[in-house]
């Protein structure tokens, strides 16, 4: 069955099921028991039809349609059983995942136009150094010096530090996620002018013999703190996307339904850059070994890694559940 098929097919269904969604919140105790029942039905087929989308139309609006729409019945059904703390951690636990999941191309893409900054300003800067003046904003440049890398940490107040740290790459985040209402014009600005301080560093430590170091001082917090902020572009690219190619819906429904979808994703990395922030104010300026700064940054990703699956298996057991309610 062909797409347009299956939503001129259903929806009646998802419509009537919209509307009764509408009277149970307005009208908690006159509803009757003909509407519950008719209720169950419709939230039971249009369950049914979520798993189908899922299976042929995966990727598509509809599919992203029937999981909010039946997300919302089953709130409904459940809500008085359901703690705001448990709605918090199902969030972090499924829903975030199922996002990230579902988004996966366009945080590829995110972290693409990150390493072509990246690439090309190291390539730059590793021709002739000089070029750093020139790349980088001028406080930048004249405060990077290679060979005071790892000296005077004991000066540094590391909560403050992490504080100031976070601050700063949330308001990058929520630049690239909101960048997406400019066609994600913005959001590619953002994305490569970034990628471009970090290659223009990268080459100058290179020149100087101290890639390990400066490496060392970078991914312990930086695999966690580059992934919530690739997150958050591919966040702000689906929304200039969708924006750009609306397909068969208007302009301000893709703006409605897939801006609700952004924000979900850039919330959703606000942990990331909690757990980065005291990664790279208390860990990273430590005393410590260079390989134990490696280590911490394989472990980060491990952990990444670790959240990604379980809760993608979360997601599936949860799916399966609701199908068969």
């Amino acid at each position: 069955m062909k797409m347009k098929q299956f939503v001129q097919l259903h929806r009646e269904d998802w419509k009537q099921l919209e509307h009764l969604i509408r009277i149970f919140h307005k009208k908690k105790r006159n509803v009757t028991g003909a509407e519950i029942e008719h209720f169950h039905k419709l939230y039971q087929k249009t369950a049914q039809h979520l798993s189908y989308s899922q299976t042929y139309f995966k990727g598509e609006d509809v599919t992203f349609y029937l999981n909010g729409l039946v997300a919302k019945a089953h709130n409904l059904l459940y809500r008085n059983q359901v703690s705001s703390l448990k709605q918090i951690g199902q969030f972090f636990g499924t829903t975030f995942v199922g996002l990230f999941l579902q988004q996966w191309k366009f945080i590829i893409v995110a972290m693409l136009l990150f390493s072509l900054g990246m690439l090309g300003s190291f390539f730059t800067v590793l021709q002739d150094p000089l070029y750093l003046y020139s790349i980088l904003p001028a406080d930048i440049a004249q405060a990077v010096d290679p060979e005071q890398l790892g000296k005077n940490h004991d000066m540094i107040n590391a909560s403050y530090m992490s504080v100031t740290i976070m601050l700063n790459n949330i308001q990058v985040a929520i630049l690239a996620f909101a960048g997406g209402v400019t066609f994600g014009i913005l959001t590619v600005y953002v994305l490569i002018y970034n990628g471009i301080i970090v290659g223009a560093l990268a080459a100058l430590f290179w020149h100087y013999g101290m890639s390990y170091q400066f490496w060392a001082y970078i991914v312990p917090h930086g695999m966690i703190e580059l992934t919530a902020i690739f997150i958050a572009g591919g966040a702000g690219l689906l929304m200039g996307y969708k924006l750009f190619v609306p397909g068969e819906y208007s302009r301000g429904y893709q703006l409605k339904e897939n801006g609700k979808r952004s924000v979900l994703l850039l919330l959703g990395t606000i942990p990331l850059f909690i757990i980065a922030a005291f990664v790279e104010g208390f860990i990273t300026p430590a005393s410590l070994p260079l390989g134990a700064k490696y280590a911490v940054a394989f472990v980060t990703v491990i952990g990444l890694f670790a959240y990604i699956i379980v809760g993608n298996r979360l997601l599936t057991k949860k799916q399966l559940i609701t199908t068969h309610d």
